[in-house]
């Protein structure tokens, strides 16, 4: 009893002192004035935008059904989004395993055996000459060992807390995945109605073009044409017929890019996207919050901060290696030949003590690693800026080309709707006498450039809308569990 005490004596005290957590403590990092509150719509009065917050489901701003499920299904299914699930489960399992090292390490075991051994000649020995004998025996054995690291500067602290900032940097690494889905399976979808709607154009284009070449032909061959007219509405009609090819293969392509973002094969379209003409559209202006919302928000900025901390902890971790290291180590075991024998007194043994171990003086390995871990959290610090400051930009970016976009489109639908209503006019004029064959050839191109601008305008405003979310970084919240999906049958 008199050496137990001894023995806690001097371990109590090292417990006392595992209070002590050495290297630096981390605290968030300040962000630039701009991210600290504000909104971005000072300056944007023509941008459609308000500072009300950002909704957590943005894209249900469209009010488009398709957009809603097929955005729901590519947050459920997305192969990038599962992959990032994984890493964060991996990271919780990193987590765990650190946590682990507060406990004590214990190791029951059991043994039997049946043991067999011979005796020396006695004349070996210089003993009289004596036959070898031979003994059996069996050997019962029950043991307990047991060791516990006194976290005496923090090493195992520090470790747990790096670990538990990987985590939470693993999740917010699967909200920006979220993020990215969301805003490329909407892009996907646009593209897809976008390259239709272009199309139709085209395809509407063609049947007024080729009015105006049998027209042409018609009065070539009553001698009121020349063949250099027929020849000029036959190269328009042409030039409109080659662009149709290359926006169904555009739509063709947004569609095979939209069914492996929702996790399926790229042959397997989905019918609703397939049939859709027109781009979606949102009749609201779009809420952008304020700056200190977006960096909340963004997740990127969250993984670049929880990285930091992870690696500030390291910093400590690597300190806590320049002092000595203290074990408590325990073991109690039965040992005996009969069965019978095992629970007696006489059968037990057992030790307990402290195992200390320090490298010292050749710290040259540990301060080398502690220059290490400083410098990845100077590097950690730097992104953390980065991210922030990218984030910031993305947005002004953001809205000053979807501002851009809304003022082109505003532009040009007031000139497709002049150039529709100048070339009827002209067509009239022209049935009547009273315009040139060329003056109505230019206004039918002067039609169709300002029809196929439009549409082209207003898949670039589908575009950058969808450009201007991602950037504001939502659509992660309230996300469902990412599975597997299983292909439909064909």
């Amino acid at each position: 009893m008199t050496r137990m005490v001894r023995i806690l004596g001097l371990t109590l005290p090292a417990l006392a002192l595992s209070a002590c957590v050495v290297g630096p403590n981390y605290s968030r990092p300040t962000t630039p004035v701009a991210a600290s509150g504000g909104g971005f719509v000072e300056a944007r009065a023509g941008a459609a935008v308000a500072a009300t917050p950002l909704p957590e489901h943005w894209w249900r701003l469209y009010d488009d059904p398709s957009v809603d499920r097929l955005v729901t299904e590519a947050l459920a299914h997305n192969t990038d989004i599962r992959v990032a699930a994984a890493n964060l489960e991996r990271a919780r399992a990193v987590l765990s395993e650190q946590t682990g090292a507060r406990l004590p390490t214990t190791s029951p075991s059991a043994q039997y055996s049946r043991q067999q051994a011979n005796s020396a000649s006695a004349a070996a020995f210089g003993g009289a000459a004596a036959a070898p004998q031979t003994f059996r025996f069996d050997s019962f054995k029950l043991g307990f060992d047991a060791s516990y690291e006194v976290d005496l500067f923090g090493g195992v602290t520090r470790a747990i807390e790096a670990a538990r900032g990987d985590a939470q940097a693993a999740q917010a690494q699967l909200d920006a995945a979220r993020v990215s889905v969301a805003a490329e399976t909407a892009r996907a979808y646009a593209s897809a109605c976008s390259n239709a709607a272009q199309r139709a154009v085209a395809v509407e284009t063609v049947a007024l073009q080729q009015r105006t070449l049998g027209l042409t032909q018609t009065l070539f061959t009553a001698g009121r044409g020349t063949r250099r007219d027929v020849e000029r509405a036959d190269v328009l009609l042409a030039q409109t017929q080659a662009s149709i090819p290359g926006f169904e293969a555009e739509r063709r392509a947004s569609l095979y890019a939209l069914a492996v973002l929702t996790g399926l094969p790229p042959e397997q379209i989905d019918a609703a996207a397939d049939a859709c003409k027109t781009p979606p559209t949102m009749h609201t202006v779009v809420p952008v919050g304020d700056g200190a919302a977006l960096i909340a928000r963004r997740p990127d900025v969250r993984a670049a901060e929880r990285t930091l901390a992870a690696d500030t902890a390291r910093v400590g971790v690597a300190v806590a290696d320049l002092y000595p290291k203290i074990s408590l180590l325990g073991s109690i075991g039965l040992n005996a030949t009969r069965g019978s024998q095992v629970f007696k007194s006489s059968a037990v043994n057992y030790s307990f003590g402290p195992l200390i171990s320090w490298s010292f003086p050749n710290q040259t390995v540990a301060r080398a690693k502690i220059r290490e871990a400083r410098a990845g959290a100077d590097a950690s610090l730097a992104t953390f800026d980065g991210k922030v400051l990218g984030a910031l930009s993305e947005v002004e970016q953001a809205l000053a080309r979807y501002a851009g976009a809304l003022e082109r489109n505003a532009a040009l639908r007031r000139a497709e709707a002049a150039s529709t209503s100048a070339a009827k006019l002209s067509q009239v004029r022209f049935n009547y006498g009273a315009d040139s064959f060329l003056l109505l050839i230019e206004a039918e191109r002067d039609r169709a450039d300002a029809r196929a601008a439009l549409a082209q305008s207003d898949a670039a405003v589908a575009d950058a809308q969808i450009s201007l979310f991602k950037a504001l970084g939502g659509g992660w919240e309230d996300a469902p569990a990412p599975t597997r999906r299983e292909a439909a049958a064909q």
